[in-house]
């Protein structure tokens, strides 16, 4: 015989996340995080994208001090880390990553917000992050990962403008790295 779920039983059960934008979870997008998916243009030849233009003023193209690379490999974490002044712009040219991104901006409308951005060369996209926001990646592909950063300030070894915390074990950053499966 079916047994029948009871009210009290149904609303007991987990809500999924809901993921009104494709390869993005949140309640909202965090208050100065810009996203922009790309186009891949292919042929027989093989393929490209563009990956920004230097006069695109949403994505602060014009403030970029730097071009750096970060590999990781598959099913590593970086993070947690911070900046109070630098921006970051995050491209994913080889591999999956999910982007995760805390606001700890207490003066931010969405303060204590998180995002999942899931990007890489099956999702094109670049995101911007603005200072005061917690970031890290996660390497979800079975292979390196290229993660293009493009920085609004140039590193400087004896002023870094960074704050890391514990990507696992921290006392500020709610956060979960396991997929969640549903």
């Amino acid at each position: 015989m079916k047994q029948v779920m009871s009210m009290d039983e149904y609303n007991t059960i987990d809500r999924p996340r809901i993921q009104s934008t494709p390869g993005f979870y949140g309640d909202q997008l965090i208050d100065g995080v810009v996203i922009r998916n790309m186009t891949l243009f292919a042929d027989e030849r093989g393929f490209l994208f563009e990956i920004l233009r230097m006069d695109d003023k949403e994505m602060k193209a014009q403030g970029i001090k730097q071009i750096i690379a970060s590999y990781s490999h598959p099913g590593m974490v970086k993070g947690w880390h911070l900046h109070s002044k630098q921006e970051d712009l995050l491209v994913c040219v080889t591999g999956m990553i999910k982007l995760a991104l805390y606001d700890y901006r207490q003066d931010s409308p969405t303060y204590q917000g998180l995002n999942e951005i899931f990007m890489g060369d099956k999702y094109l996209r670049a995101v911007l992050i603005p200072s005061g926001v917690f970031h890290g990646t996660k390497n979800i592909g079975h292979e390196t990962s290229v993660v293009i950063g493009m920085p609004s300030l140039f590193y400087e070894s004896g002023d870094v403008d960074e704050r890391r915390v514990n990507p696992i074990d921290n006392d500020i950053i709610p956060y979960d790295w396991d997929c969640k499966m549903e």
